[in-house]
Protein backbone atom coordinates (compact mmCIF):
# COMPACT_ATOMS: atom_id res chain seq x y z
CA UNK A 1 0.00 0.00 0.00
CA UNK A 2 1.49 3.49 -1.05
CA UNK A 3 -0.97 5.38 0.56
CA UNK A 4 -1.36 7.48 3.52
CA UNK A 5 -3.66 5.80 6.28
CA UNK A 6 -5.94 8.37 8.40
CA UNK A 7 -6.11 6.50 11.54
CA UNK A 8 -9.43 7.00 13.71
CA UNK A 9 -9.01 6.54 17.53
CA UNK A 10 -10.21 2.52 18.00
CA UNK A 11 -8.31 1.39 14.91
CA UNK A 12 -5.09 3.23 16.29
CA UNK A 13 -5.20 1.84 19.80
CA UNK A 14 -6.52 -1.32 18.88
CA UNK A 15 -3.72 -2.23 17.29
CA UNK A 16 -1.57 -0.71 19.55
CA UNK A 17 -3.27 -2.27 22.48
CA UNK A 18 -2.16 -5.66 20.70
CA UNK A 19 1.33 -4.84 20.27
CA UNK A 20 3.84 -2.20 20.53
CA UNK A 21 4.09 0.05 17.87
CA UNK A 22 6.71 -2.58 15.62
CA UNK A 23 3.88 -3.55 13.46
CA UNK A 24 2.86 -0.32 12.18
CA UNK A 25 6.02 0.76 11.80
CA UNK A 26 6.92 -2.11 9.71
CA UNK A 27 3.66 -1.82 7.31
CA UNK A 28 3.14 1.57 7.26
CA UNK A 29 6.81 3.46 7.93
CA UNK A 30 6.38 7.27 6.90
CA UNK A 31 2.33 6.51 6.15
CA UNK A 32 0.73 6.64 9.48
CA UNK A 33 -1.59 9.75 9.70
CA UNK A 34 -3.05 10.53 13.07
CA UNK A 35 -5.12 13.52 12.98
CA UNK A 36 -5.12 16.12 15.76
CA UNK A 37 -8.41 14.87 17.15
CA UNK A 38 -7.31 11.35 17.23
CA UNK A 39 -3.95 12.44 19.08
CA UNK A 40 -6.58 13.98 21.55
CA UNK A 41 -9.03 11.58 21.78
CA UNK A 42 -6.31 9.09 23.13
CA UNK A 43 -4.71 11.94 25.39
CA UNK A 44 -8.30 11.99 27.39
CA UNK A 45 -8.38 8.52 27.75
CA UNK A 46 -5.72 8.41 30.59
CA UNK A 47 -3.76 5.42 28.60
CA UNK A 48 -0.86 6.66 28.91
CA UNK A 49 0.92 3.26 27.00
CA UNK A 50 -1.18 4.29 24.27
CA UNK A 51 0.03 7.55 24.09
CA UNK A 52 3.65 6.60 24.25
CA UNK A 53 3.20 4.34 21.80
CA UNK A 54 1.65 7.09 19.59
CA UNK A 55 4.71 9.66 20.61
CA UNK A 56 6.90 6.85 19.82
CA UNK A 57 5.80 6.42 16.13
CA UNK A 58 6.10 10.11 15.50
CA UNK A 59 9.80 10.54 17.08
CA UNK A 60 10.59 7.48 14.80
CA UNK A 61 9.31 9.29 11.73
CA UNK A 62 6.61 6.32 11.17
CA UNK A 63 3.77 8.48 12.42
CA UNK A 64 2.49 12.13 11.67
CA UNK A 65 -0.25 14.11 13.45
CA UNK A 66 -1.80 16.34 11.06
CA UNK A 67 -4.16 19.18 11.77
CA UNK A 68 -7.05 20.68 9.94
CA UNK A 69 -6.71 24.59 9.10
CA UNK A 70 -10.31 26.16 10.41
CA UNK A 71 -10.92 27.58 6.61
CA UNK A 72 -10.54 24.62 4.40
CA UNK A 73 -12.99 22.37 2.52
CA UNK A 74 -11.66 19.36 4.84
CA UNK A 75 -12.11 21.68 8.28
CA UNK A 76 -16.06 22.22 6.66
CA UNK A 77 -16.74 18.68 5.95
CA UNK A 78 -15.36 17.95 9.57
CA UNK A 79 -17.67 19.85 11.24
CA UNK A 80 -21.01 18.62 9.02
CA UNK A 81 -19.90 15.05 10.47
CA UNK A 82 -19.86 16.07 13.74
CA UNK A 83 -23.06 17.97 13.84
CA UNK A 84 -24.96 16.25 11.65
CA UNK A 85 -25.74 19.48 9.36
CA UNK A 86 -24.51 18.57 6.25
CA UNK A 87 -27.61 16.62 3.85
CA UNK A 88 -27.43 13.04 4.06
CA UNK A 89 -25.26 13.44 7.60
CA UNK A 90 -25.47 11.65 10.64
CA UNK A 91 -23.31 12.79 13.40
CA UNK A 92 -20.27 11.17 14.26
CA UNK A 93 -17.54 11.05 16.68
CA UNK A 94 -14.35 13.72 16.26
CA UNK A 95 -11.94 11.18 15.81
CA UNK A 96 -14.17 9.30 12.91
CA UNK A 97 -15.07 12.51 11.17
CA UNK A 98 -11.21 13.70 11.09
CA UNK A 99 -10.26 10.70 9.94
CA UNK A 100 -12.74 10.98 6.81
CA UNK A 101 -11.97 14.03 6.21
CA UNK A 102 -8.43 14.42 5.58
CA UNK A 103 -8.38 10.47 4.03
CA UNK A 104 -10.54 12.83 1.67
CA UNK A 105 -8.59 15.32 1.18
CA UNK A 106 -5.59 13.48 0.81
CA UNK A 107 -7.06 10.83 -1.34
CA UNK A 108 -5.78 8.83 1.51
CA UNK A 109 -6.90 5.29 3.15
CA UNK A 110 -9.24 5.72 6.38
CA UNK A 111 -8.01 3.75 8.98
CA UNK A 112 -11.24 2.52 11.08
CA UNK A 113 -13.34 -0.44 12.64
CA UNK A 114 -16.29 1.69 13.40
CA UNK A 115 -18.35 0.03 10.24
CA UNK A 116 -21.30 0.69 11.01
CA UNK A 117 -20.77 4.85 11.60
CA UNK A 118 -18.28 5.03 8.47
CA UNK A 119 -19.53 3.26 5.61
CA UNK A 120 -22.08 5.41 4.49
CA UNK A 121 -19.40 8.12 4.17
CA UNK A 122 -16.81 5.29 2.57
CA UNK A 123 -19.02 4.74 -0.09
CA UNK A 124 -20.39 8.41 -0.34
CA UNK A 125 -16.75 9.83 -0.94
CA UNK A 126 -15.22 6.65 -2.70
CA UNK A 127 -12.77 6.24 0.02
CA UNK A 128 -9.94 3.08 0.29
CA UNK A 129 -10.87 1.68 3.75
CA UNK A 130 -8.93 -0.82 6.13
CA UNK A 131 -9.72 -2.17 9.39
CA UNK A 132 -6.93 -3.54 12.25
CA UNK A 133 -8.32 -7.15 11.23
CA UNK A 134 -6.96 -5.60 6.93
CA UNK A 135 -3.38 -4.34 8.99
CA UNK A 136 -2.89 -8.18 10.70
CA UNK A 137 -3.87 -9.91 7.50
CA UNK A 138 -1.27 -7.72 5.32
CA UNK A 139 1.35 -8.38 8.47
CA UNK A 140 0.66 -12.16 8.02
CA UNK A 141 0.72 -12.29 3.52
CA UNK A 142 4.09 -10.63 4.14
CA UNK A 143 5.37 -12.47 7.23
CA UNK A 144 3.49 -15.63 8.21
CA UNK A 145 5.51 -16.45 11.56
CA UNK A 146 5.81 -12.58 12.81
CA UNK A 147 1.98 -11.96 11.26
CA UNK A 148 0.62 -15.38 13.18
CA UNK A 149 2.88 -13.86 16.43
CA UNK A 150 1.44 -10.13 16.05
CA UNK A 151 -2.63 -11.91 15.15
CA UNK A 152 -2.07 -14.23 18.65
CA UNK A 153 -0.83 -11.39 20.41
CA UNK A 154 -3.78 -8.91 19.26
CA UNK A 155 -6.54 -11.67 19.81
CA UNK A 156 -5.10 -12.81 23.53
CA UNK A 157 -5.18 -9.03 24.69
CA UNK A 158 -8.78 -8.40 23.20
CA UNK A 159 -12.33 -8.90 23.92
CA UNK A 160 -14.24 -11.54 22.68
CA UNK A 161 -16.29 -9.94 19.99
CA UNK A 162 -12.88 -8.27 18.94
CA UNK A 163 -11.84 -11.76 18.17
CA UNK A 164 -14.62 -12.77 16.35
CA UNK A 165 -14.84 -9.70 14.01
CA UNK A 166 -10.77 -10.87 13.66
CA UNK A 167 -12.04 -14.66 12.28
CA UNK A 168 -13.97 -13.04 9.95
CA UNK A 169 -12.64 -10.55 8.14
CA UNK A 170 -8.98 -12.62 8.09
CA UNK A 171 -11.13 -15.51 6.65
CA UNK A 172 -11.94 -13.58 3.97
CA UNK A 173 -8.68 -12.42 3.08
CA UNK A 174 -5.99 -15.67 4.25
CA UNK A 175 -8.75 -18.74 5.33
CA UNK A 176 -9.00 -20.62 8.39
CA UNK A 177 -6.51 -18.96 11.30
CA UNK A 178 -6.54 -22.06 13.48
CA UNK A 179 -5.05 -24.69 10.48
CA UNK A 180 -2.44 -22.04 9.28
Amino acid sequence: MNDSIFFDTDCISSILWGDDESLLEKLYFGKIMIPKEVYDEVNKSNILDLRNKIDRLVTNGSATIISMDIDTEEYALYMDLITGSGAGYKVIGKGEAASISLAKKHNGVLGSNNLKDIKHYVDKFNLKHITSADILAEAFEKNRAAGRRYIVKYVSKEMKNRSNFINKIFSQRIGDFDKI
